[in-house]
């Protein structure tokens, strides 16, 4: 065999060569196919992992907010209701103004927001609710005390929604003089002539939850 024939038959060979190997380095359209499949599965589950994260943020975030309220609310209070005095009209009568259901309380407090946490102030704590199973915690507070309107203008008063939404509002208040622990549905300081113990109250926030506080009276944790 000569050199042409050699020539030939070599650059015959590297063609075929170079064609199978161009042949081999494409993709053929299942490949494509499961490619593109894996990809948008990969990208669902990503999506996916991320709202779920997203979503767990948010109500840690509603649920801290909640929370702090509450116990914004629960200080507040606790404030008036733990500085609870035993107010009367004159140092000769004996009935004692706390005027106290199973849905609202009227005291007066040694403790006034409105005047910086000195003095004292006619309290009322209640429940709004308009004749709806829904209803809204209410705190007014009223300075100087004045218990009967005879003796003139009623005075500043300032009056806050601490709470909207709440269910299964209910004020108990604690028996000083009982030897086991009684809470009472009613509460008269004319007729008792003296403070409850403590005072209990519950409700339903508007997820459902039960929000219960217990407040002492230091009129009473104090006493001798």
């Amino acid at each position: 065999m000569n050199s042409k024939s050699l020539w030939r038959a070599a650059r015959t060979r590297t063609r075929r060569t170079v064609a199978r190997g161009a042949d081999s380095a494409g993709f053929t359209l299942i490949e494509v196919v499961l490619a593109l499949a894996i990809f948008a599965l990969l990208g669902t589950i990503l999506y996916g992992a991320f709202a779920l994260s997203h979503s767990a943020v948010d109500k840690s975030q509603a649920s801290a907010a909640r929370n702090q309220k509450q116990r914004s609310v629960a200080d507040l209070l606790g404030s008036y209701i733990r500085s609870a005095y035993p107010y009367r009209n004159s140092p000769q009568e004996q009935e004692v103004f706390f005027e106290g259901a199973s849905d609202s309380l009227a005291f007066v407090s040694a403790y006034s927001h409105g005047m910086g946490g000195r003095g004292m102030a006619k309290i009322f704590i209640g429940f709004d609710g308009n004749g709806s199973a829904e209803a809204a915690l209410l705190l007014e507070e009223v300075t100087p005390v004045r218990l009967n309107t005879d003796e003139g203008p009623i005075g500043e008063s300032h009056r806050v929604i601490l709470e909207d939404r709440v269910e299964g509002m209910r004020i108990a208040y604690l028996d000083p003089d009982a030897e086991a622990e009684t809470w009472e549905e009613r509460w008269d300081g004319k007729e008792r002539r003296m403070l409850p113990r403590a005072v209990r109250l519950s409700y339903r926030d508007p997820d459902g939850k039960e929000v219960r506080w217990i407040f002492p009276i230091m009129m009473h944790v104090l006493r001798p």
